[in-house]
């Protein structure tokens, strides 16, 4: 079942996109009804204001991030949580968290988000 899984996850929520200019609230609500996870969002160790937009982040972040207001980054179900976390830090200067549906607990970095969501463990 793991292998036919994997494929449907390359065609369920083929891409989510989130776009600089959208509130850290809905971007993490978007997130948990196209994948099913929880998406924490922070603003260095302390989590993210829900009000903010991405873009507004983005530039009260200490690292240098050279990211244009208006590039949007793309994830799916197919790919690793470690990846998809790393994509947010490279374009947004953002650190993230793929956490289980109920948001307690970090899910593995080399597990998709299609087996996270189904709560598959490696």
């Amino acid at each position: 079942m793991g292998l036919l899984n994997n494929i449907k996850d390359h065609f369920t929520n083929a891409e989510f996109t989130v776009a600089p200019n959208k509130k850290v609230k809905t971007v993490c609500a978007d997130f948990k009804k196209a994948f099913g996870c929880t998406l924490a969002i922070y603003k260095g160790t302390i989590l993210a204001d829900g009000e903010m937009t991405i873009n507004q982040l983005n530039q009260k972040t200490t690292k240098d991030v050279k990211t244009r207001s208006d590039v949007e980054l793309k994830i799916k179900a197919s790919m690793k949580v470690g990846e998809a976390e790393k994509m947010f830090d490279e374009t947004y200067g953002l650190t993230v968290q793929i956490k289980d549906p109920a948001g307690k607990r970090c899910v593995d970095n080399k597990l998709t988000i299609g087996q996270a969501a189904r709560g598959e463990e490696k």
